[in-house]
């Protein structure tokens, strides 16, 4: 499944990646699937924790290596994919 909208978190450490992710999924219709791309490993317990505490439906993560994101246009590098799909907005 191809993300419309990624966040990219890289770099950033708890809580940041989930407070990106919430300022994104507050403009997003519900349906829209987000791609939160994160390198601090706090971020798998933070994004479905987040998503179970705002009602969000958390789709799962993939490991994401170098020179491999999934994307023709996006950055490359190491790090996590953590899939979401909005259900409300923010």
């Amino acid at each position: 499944m191809r993300a419309a909208v990624v966040v990219d978190a890289r770099g950033l450490r708890c809580p940041l990646p989930v407070i990106r992710l919430a300022q994104h999924v507050r403009d997003l219709e519900p349906g829209t699937v987000v791609e939160v791309w994160a390198t601090d490993p706090a971020a798998a317990a933070d994004v479905p924790a987040w998503c179970r505490m705002r009602g969000q439906e958390y789709l799962g993560s993939r490991e994401v290596a170098e020179g491999d994101d999934g994307r023709e246009d996006g950055p490359r590098g190491d790090h996590t994919a953590y899939v979401v799909r909005v259900v409300a907005p923010g």
